[in-house]
């Protein structure tokens, strides 16, 4: 962030620090297949980001706290005005390999996977229900793709009441100035933007 991005932020009363909870709960937004194999249209390579997402996955784990995993998935043909702006992503079809959460991480059995066909993992979903039901006072976001589902998810995430983390070395996108500028705009306005190590260091002290 520039000098003067920044003291424009500041002037406008915005980058506060969020609170941190006891009892924070990960979400994993979208590294399925169809996202993290760079062979796929709407793929990239990621491999640092992934890892980065298994260690928080780990950890989160390690400490028996929450961890949730979505995926997109589309039905047959229905219509969707998201596919008509977008329509690569029409391949992330229910039942494919393009839907299935990446092997590189860790994920267990009892780790849910939420299924959505919106950018946020709150749309149409039960996520803000469950996390309640776990009782998560914190939401730690980490995925891809930035700009996109991972934004799209921390704005929801602060809207349905929880304090919000998005992890950057655990974040991906298509685009680096897209990745960039989300960062900057999410630290101003919605989380906190940490780095792995402050996330890892949150979550083993609860």
């Amino acid at each position: 962030m520039t000098d003067d991005v920044h003291d424009r932020y500041v002037r406008a009363g915005f980058g506060g620090t969020v609170r941190r909870g006891r009892r924070p709960a990960l979400v994993v937004v979208d590294l399925q297949k169809g996202f993290t194999d760079p062979s796929v249209p709407v793929g990239a390579d990621m491999p640092d980001e992934i890892a980065a997402a298994g260690r928080l996955v780990r950890a989160f784990h390690e400490a028996a706290a929450p961890v949730v995993f979505t995926t997109i998935a589309f039905a047959g043909h229905a219509p969707s005005a998201w596919l008509d702006k977008a329509p690569g992503l029409g391949v992330l079809r229910e039942g494919t390999r393009l839907v299935e959460i990446d092997e590189r991480l860790p994920r267990r059995e009892a780790d849910p996977v939420v299924t959505k066909t919106g950018a946020s993992a709150f749309f149409g979903t039960g996520l803000a229900g469950l996390l309640r039901a776990y009782g998560a006072d914190t939401v730690v976001v980490c995925g891809a793709t930035t700009s996109g589902c991972v934004r799209a998810t921390a704005v929801d995430a602060v809207q349905y009441g929880f304090p919000t983390l998005v992890v950057a070395d655990a974040v991906a996108d298509r685009v680096r100035s897209a990745h960039d500028a989300t960062l900057v705009d999410v630290q101003a306005k919605y989380a906190d933007v940490v780095s792995l190590e402050q996330a890892l260091d949150y979550v083993e002290v609860q």
